[in-house]
């Protein structure tokens, strides 16, 4: 049986050298070579080893690592991310919603998980989208401010 870091490398070796569309095909994919993984653990890998989804013409997308690690202070990182990747920020009530590059929302989103901060209580990620939810209306308020100001730095 192997073991969770030798599963994530093949998953990284995978991604770099093929075409993997869907999580579905990595599953297949390590199915093939005997990992025993559900699509829930690839899941799991897949936003712990920070991979992305990059647009490949107009209606395709592919797996691919990262083009970069995480900085060593999550709000630098933040700001990166938010130069890099961040498109749009808007606000409805309490849930702030950022767009994004096609591919990059889970990446952004885990670095706001990491900040811990107490005004986030968390963030749901799709492709282009992500839901921040404030714990008070005040919180994402300031939240919405600061977000523009990363966007305009």
């Amino acid at each position: 049986m192997q073991s969770k870091e030798q599963r994530q490398r093949r998953i990284q070796d995978i991604v770099a050298k093929e075409f993997i569309a869907t999580q579905t095909e990595l599953v297949e994919r390590l199915l093939a070579e005997g990992y025993n993984v559900t699509q829930a653990t690839v899941s799991r890998d897949i936003t712990e080893l920070r991979l992305v989804r990059l647009p490949v013409g107009k209606t395709s997308h592919r797996y691919a690592l990262a083009p970069f690690q995480l900085a060593a202070d999550p709000t630098e990182e933040l700001r990166l991310r938010f130069k890099q990747f961040v498109k749009d920020v808007d606000r409805g009530e309490t849930i702030v919603v950022l767009r994004t590059s096609d591919g990059h929302a889970m990446g952004v989103a885990l670095v706001l998980d990491q900040l811990s901060r107490d005004d986030i209580v968390g963030t749901i990620a799709g492709q282009d989208t992500i839901f921040v939810a404030a714990r008070h209306l005040e919180a994402a308020k300031a939240l919405q401010l600061e977000f523009d100001d990363y966007l305009t730095a």
